[in-house]
């Protein structure tokens, strides 16, 4: 079960005018579940992107890198297939799959974007492919016609749909929105994410979407999307992997009609729900992480640099020592200072850090805090919830990562991924 994550509801998630949502099942994988989305934009639509840092990273990924700044207006995204080390053959099924979609859209093949995730080392099935873009154009023609100022083609309903449609390993859909006031005019943004296991995005997540019906140029865009990653998506880890598809897009439609830029007095307000959002579907990952039993936040401050402080949180947040610590209750937290003492730092002065368990002293002066006793440590390590704070106490710099805890079931899932 995930870490006090609620199943999103359909009418909390804001439809966004200026495009249309359809998730289908195409028999990818599995008979009977949703896996594959298709969302279609208006003509005014900007697009910017981040995508994984894999050097083996799948086709998909490299044709959205290519197609990016070419005025993309539709998202294609399957699951079930992650179309990755598979060759030249890839590459042509992920450009095929373009044209198909382009074709039944009346758009250019450059002008689709394709996301895949699943399984890597698989060639896409070109057939279930063809025929689920062909359901998903039926599904979105359906949906336009069905409500006024295409509301229906991008209601909250859809919105869960498309969330459920990009799952794998995940145990429950992750979404999310918010309503802000742009110049006097309601504005949304709404967003899905997927992701429970090879998390480690180091730019964004296995796959994320984002939209609103504001406007935005494509280059304050990308400025803002890369921003908010490293303050989200480039905070988490499950297990220290970094995916070959990782994929974090925005679409920002303008169709309020309502154009906002760096400067503007509204910015502000725009920005900090757009990053805001991409924490909470960030933290929806690490809360559903692949048999996660807790959610774990780690705070290092008093750092050289905000990288220094980073690097110090991962190596607590990769450590599987740490981690299933964490998921026994056992205060065996000398591990922590280990994980601290091999992150690269350099010129650490041990003697000067301090170490707090869920706001319980743990270690100071280089060893053990006076005040420590092994029952307050298992007390604080019970809950779902703990948050490590470490003060390096060199410097001013702070970072936030988030992860979780190793259970027995993450190896069992793994284990049996492809069955």
């Amino acid at each position: 079960m995930p870490v006090n994550l609620p199943y999103p509801k359909a009418n909390d998630l804001v439809a966004i005018k200026g495009l249309r949502l359809a998730a289908v099942s195409a028999g990818i994988r599995k008979a009977n579940r949703l896996d594959m989305l298709l969302v279609q934009f208006d003509p005014t639509t900007t697009m910017a992107g981040v995508f994984t840092q894999n050097a083996f990273c799948a086709a998909p990924v490299v044709v959205c890198r290519q197609h990016l700044n070419a005025g993309p207006l539709a998202w294609l995204v399957n699951t079930g297939c992650a179309n990755a080390g598979t060759g030249e053959q890839g590459m042509a099924n992920a450009l095929q799959s373009c044209r198909w979609l382009a074709a039944a859209l009346g758009l250019r093949a450059e002008q689709v974007l394709p996301f895949s995730t699943g399984v890597i080392l698989e060639h896409l099935p070109m057939e279930k492919i063809a025929s689920g873009i062909e359901q998903a154009v039926s599904g979105l023609s359906a949906a336009r016609s069905a409500g006024s100022e295409d509301s229906a083609a991008s209601s909250g309903s859809r919105w869960l749909e498309a969330a459920q449609a990009i799952m794998t390993t995940d145990t429950q859909p992750k979404a999310a929105s918010r309503r802000i006031q742009v110049q006097g005019k309601d504005v949304g943004l709404t967003g899905i994410s997927k992701g429970a296991g090879m998390i480690r995005p180091n730019m964004a997540t296995m796959l994320g979407f984002i939209a609103t019906d504001l406007g935005v140029t494509q280059a304050d865009l990308q400025a803002l999307i890369t921003k908010a990653a490293d303050l989200s998506f480039n905070a988490i880890t499950v297990d220290g992997d970094t995916s070959t598809n990782d994929s974090l897009v925005c679409a920002a439609t303008g169709a309020k009609h309502v154009q906002l830029a760096p400067g503007d007095a509204d910015w502000p307000v725009f920005e900090q729900a757009f990053i805001g959002l991409c924490q909470e579907l960030a933290q929806a990952i690490v809360r559903d992480g692949e048999g996660a039993t807790k959610f774990i936040t780690i705070d290092v401050q008093g750092a050289k640099s905000r990288h220094e402080a980073r690097q110090v949180a991962y190596a607590i947040g990769h450590s599987p020592l740490v981690k299933t610590a964490f998921f026994a209750s056992d205060p065996n937290l000398g591990r922590i200072l280990a994980a601290v003492g091999y992150s690269g730092v350099p010129g650490l002065d041990v003697k000067a850090l301090q170490l707090r368990i869920n706001g319980v002293l743990v270690a100071q002066d280089g060893s053990r805090a006076a005040s420590y006793t092994e029952e307050a440590g298992k007390a604080a390590m019970a809950g779902p919830e703990i948050t490590i704070s470490i003060n390096l106490h060199r410097g001013s710099h702070q970072a936030v990562v988030w992860t979780c805890d190793f259970s027995h079931d993450y190896v069992s899932i793994n284990a049996d991924y492809r069955s």
